[in-house]
């Protein structure tokens, strides 16, 4: 209890400390790289850090030693894979070897996800519950090494490790990035990218936005022209795309290697034009509407008193979860304006226990406390600071009821809103999202009355319709992303953005040696500037 009342106050006088040395690091980088990262200067910030002792240095003979269990050699190659091509160091991996970086499950006491990171003279070693834990210190031992540690070429060096311990677990179990592949497609070399930038900042949820009125993205065995003719467009007319089951299953299989689950959506029973337009007996009255590449929303419904619509919602769902090992499937439920509130009410009780039939958790938008959430079942609210009073009552009823939420306000963290009025991607139908915006919140009060046990994580949402490239998806997502993670991740006694400003500034040279091309804040006091 005494170490919790210190934790706060330590890791706050940290990161003063490097916020008043930041200038000259930004100065001199050279002079900088011959010293060890502070140990505070991490994004997430971690639970607890107690810095002291000498720093540890990567060396040719440095060897990476890890427990004798596959997961656990994964995590070491993984870690390997990162060293070698900036070091230029062999970094063997195996389970015998003394000193050097050891990589161990242990610790209980850190929960499924958490670690304790021991840094000194002699080695760094991470120990953890569960290899997960260690996966996430290897995020933050990659953070202590200097930026160019993620380059692919060789450096110079030297490779330092600050001397001391840190002990971290997440505040959240959910703390997910949502990547719309409807409104524009991203193919799997792009999403991969995309989960290895989540990776770094502990993020353990990809929320996949599968199909909606501009495209359908997954193939379904029983209704091929879904994603043959569904798939074909996007926003704006452009070739479309989808992915067939076994690259569907190469990106959750690469997610759950970086410790991410994917939460597959299928959004329903509005935003459907293009299951619509692939079949005309899905629609009322039995036409079928043609393809749709504009970004209007609002205006499409699946035909709720038609038994088809339900032999079709089934077959979906049960090979999206035949497809998809973890616990979530999403099935949308917003906007469904054409949809009457008491069809709207029927669609929903007959599709949730469809989901549950096939071992899955429901997830929808917050629209589903309009009707009546099974049980177990994970609200995402996107509402705004503003939302009226009534919309967020209905939410926190259906919380205080047992419903689980997750966060997702979207003049707070959805990435696609513009960060100023001068920003040539995004929308502002929401607001102008600058970087300290998207931070300076707290999951556990942001909703009056809802029980903090409710309260299962925060996900920052990525809709495409203006997002085309994987530059347009960096420079969305960074700086705002990180912030995002570290609000579901670090305890909220370290939430200040005058500190987590200088920590998010020490990320950039990270961004740069790996390619990101990130918005340059003014808010933030980055290197040289």
């Amino acid at each position: 209890m005494r170490e919790h009342h210190r934790t706060p106050r330590l890791l706050g006088t940290l990161l003063l400390v490097a916020a008043a040395g930041f200038s000259v690091v930004g100065s001199a980088p050279a002079a900088a790289a011959k010293t060890a990262s502070p140990l505070g200067r991490i994004v997430p910030a971690p639970a607890s850090v107690d810095p002291g002792g000498s720093p540890y240095r990567i060396t040719r003979d440095t060897r990476i030693r890890v427990d004798d269990s596959r997961e656990v050699r994964q995590v070491g190659e993984y870690l390997a894979g990162i060293l070698r091509p900036s070091t230029g160091y062999r970094l063997p991996v195996g389970s015998q070897g003394g000193g050097g970086i050891r990589l161990r499950l242990g610790d209980r006491s850190s929960g499924d996800e958490g670690y304790r990171l021991d840094s000194g003279r002699n080695g760094v070693t991470i120990t953890a519950a569960e290899p997960a834990g260690l996966f996430h210190g290897v995020q933050t031992l990659r953070q202590l090494l200097p930026a160019a540690v993620e380059k692919n070429s060789v450096q110079p060096g030297p490779w330092l490790v600050a001397g001391g311990t840190i002990k971290d677990t997440p505040r959240y179990g959910y703390r997910g990035a949502m990547l719309d592949v409807s409104r524009h497609f991203f193919d799997v070399g792009q999403v991969k990218r995309y989960i290895d930038e989540l990776a770094l900042y502990k993020v353990n949820k990809l929320h996949l936005h599968l199909s909606d009125d501009q495209g359908w993205r997954i193939a379904v065995d029983d209704w091929p022209r879904l994603a043959a003719y569904g798939g074909s467009t996007q926003v704006g007319g452009g070739r479309g795309g989808f992915y067939t089951k076994a690259q569907y299953t190469e990106i959750v299989r690469y997610a759950a290697s970086r410790y991410l689950e994917v939460v597959p959506e299928i959004d329903m029973p509005g935003h459907t034009n293009a299951a619509l337009a692939s079949y005309a007996e899905l629609n009322c009255d039995g036409t079928a509407p043609p393809l749709y590449t504009g970004t209007e929303v609002g205006f499409s419904s699946l035909c709720v008193d038609k038994p088809v619509t339900y032999d079709f919602v089934d077959d979906v769902i049960r090979e999206l979860a035949a497809l998809t090992p973890g616990r979530y499937l999403h099935i949308g439920g917003d906007e469904a304006h054409s949809t009457s509130h008491a069809d709207y009410v029927t669609f929903m009780d007959r599709v949730q226990p469809v989901v549950a039939k096939y071992g899955k958790t429901v997830i929808g938008w917050h629209q589903l406390t309009g009707a009546t959430p099974a049980k177990g079942a994970l609200a995402q609210y996107w509402g705004l600071d503003d939302t009226s009073a009534a919309e967020k009552a209905q939410v926190v009823k259906a919380a205080q009821n047992g419903t689980g939420l997750v966060l997702s306000p979207a003049d707070r963290i959805y990435l696609d809103m513009k960060y100023t009025a001068d920003t040539p991607l995004g929308q502002d139908w929401a607001g102008l999202v600058e970087v300290r915006r998207a931070y300076d919140w707290d999951p556990g009060t942001y909703l009056a009355g809802a029980p903090g046990s409710s309260i299962r994580g925060v996900e920052a949402p990525l809709w495409t319709e203006t997002i085309v490239t994987g530059a347009d998806l960096d420079h969305m997502a960074f700086p705002r992303l990180p912030g995002v993670a570290e609000l579901g991740w670090s305890p909220a006694s370290t939430h200040d953005w005058d500190t987590y400003k200088v920590r998010l500034a020490a990320q950039g040279p990270r961004w740069e040696a790996r390619g990101i091309r990130y918005y340059r804040s003014p808010q933030v006091p980055w290197p040289g500037v």
